[in-house]
C-alpha cells in the first residue's frame, strides 16, 4: 500500500460522541450483504446505525430462487417520522436500491441533513452485468446519485455504466483507471474509490482519489474464488474507518485488508460460496479503530 502524501480526514470524531449513520440498503434474510453487513460493521465502529430498508429479500439474488418486496411506498412516511422526532444524522450511506423513486428520496434526505457525509455505493452491477432487479430507469437514476457523493465506491462495471462507457473487463491499465476516476470526479463525486482492478499480477488493486486525498493504490492477494457481499463489506468497513476519524487512504487500505481477511475466514465455512462472506469473527478489528 502507498499512502497519499496529502490526505485529510472527512469526519472528525469527537471523543465520547456516537455518530449516527443512516444506512439506506436492502435487508436480505439469507446470504451476508447490504444491511446484514452495514449494521454490525458500523456498530462495531461505535456508530448508531439507523437502517432504511430499500427492499426485503429472502436471500441474495445469486440463488436461483428468491423473493423481493419493494419498500418504496413506505419510505417517505418512514423518513418523515424521523424528522418529527428530531433525528440528526452524521452520514447518509446508500447502497442497493429497489426503484428509481428511491433516488429522489435519498436526495431529499441529503437536503434534510445538508451537513451529513454522503456515501454512495452504487450497487447495481458486476463483471459486466447489471443485477436482475435493476431497470434501465433505475440504472440512470443511480448515476445521478453518484454525482452528488462525498465518497463514491464503484467497481469497474458500475463506473463504466455511470460514465456511459463500454466495460473493458477487470484488467485495465493505470491510465484508464485515472481516466475513469477523473471523469467521475468531473461529474461531481468529491472522492472516488475504484474497486477490484486486476493487472494480471495475482493481486487485487483498489484506487482512491479525490478532494481529500491524492491518487493512492492499495493491493491484496487475489484469492481463487468470488463471494457475494464482498462489496458491501468493503464499503461498510471503509465508512467505519472514516467515521473513526481515518483519512480516506487509510480507510481504503483498511477496507481492502478486512475484506480479504473475511474471504479467508469464509472459505472455512460449509457451503461458503453460496452463503456469502463471513466477517463476524473479525469485527474486533473494526472496534480497534476506536483505539
Amino acid at each position: 500500500m502507498t499512502h497519499a502524501p496529502q490526505a485529510t480526514a472527512l469526519y472528525e470524531r469527537r471523543e465520547g460522541y456516537i455518530p449516527r449513520v443512516a444506512a439506506i440498503h436492502d435487508l436480505c434474510g439469507y446470504g451476508k450483504c447490504s444491511l446484514g453487513v452495514a449494521i454490525p460493521v458500523l456498530s462495531a465502529a461505535g456508530c448508531d446505525v439507523c437502517p432504511v430498508p430499500t427492499g426485503l429479500f429472502s436471500s441474495h439474488t445469486a440463488f436461483p430462487g428468491w423473493y423481493m418486496h419493494d419498500t418504496t411506498d413506505i419510505l417517505s412516511d418512514y423518513l418523515a417520522a424521523w424528522q418529527g422526532i428530531g433525528v440528526e444524522l452524521d452520514a447518509v450511506y446508500s447502497g442497493f436500491l429497489g426503484a428509481p423513486e428511491q433516488v429522489d428520496i435519498i436526495k431529499q434526505v441529503w437536503d434534510t441533513y445538508p451537513d451529513a457525509l454522503r456515501v454512495v455505493d452504487p450497487v447495481m452491477a458486476d463483471h459486466g452485468k447489471v443485477y436482475p432487479t435493476y431497470t434501465p430507469e433505475l440504472v440512470a437514476a443511480m448515476g445521478t446519485l453518484a454525482d452528488g457523493a462525498d465518497i463514491l465506491t464503484p467497481n469497474l462495471t458500475e463506473a463504466a455504466i455511470i460514465l456511459g462507457r463500454e466495460w473493458e473487463g477487470t484488467d485495465v491499465d493505470g491510465e484508464t483507471v485515472r481516466s475513469i476516476m477523473g471523469a467521475l470526479r468531473e461529474r461531481g463525486a468529491k472522492n472516488v474509490v475504484l474497486k477490484g482492478i486486476e493487472h494480471g499480477d495475482g493481486l487485487i488493486h483498489n484506487y482512491v482519489w479525490g478532494d481529500s486525498v491524492d491518487f493512492t493504490e492499495t493491493t491484496n492477494a487475489k484469492l481463487p474464488y468470488m463471494l457475494h457481499g464482498t462489496g458491501d463489506v468493503f464499503a461498510s468497513t471503509l465508512l467505519a474507518a472514516v467515521m473513526a476519524g481515518r483519512d480516506l487512504a487509510c480507510a481504503t487500505a483498511f477496507a481492502a485488508d478486512f475484506t480479504a481477511d473475511a474471504m479467508v475466514v469464509s472459505a472455512k465455512q460449509p457451503d461458503f460460496e453460496a452463503r456469502g462472506v463471513s466477517f463476524e469473527p473479525l469485527l474486533g478489528k473494526v472496534t480497534a479503530l476506536l483505539g
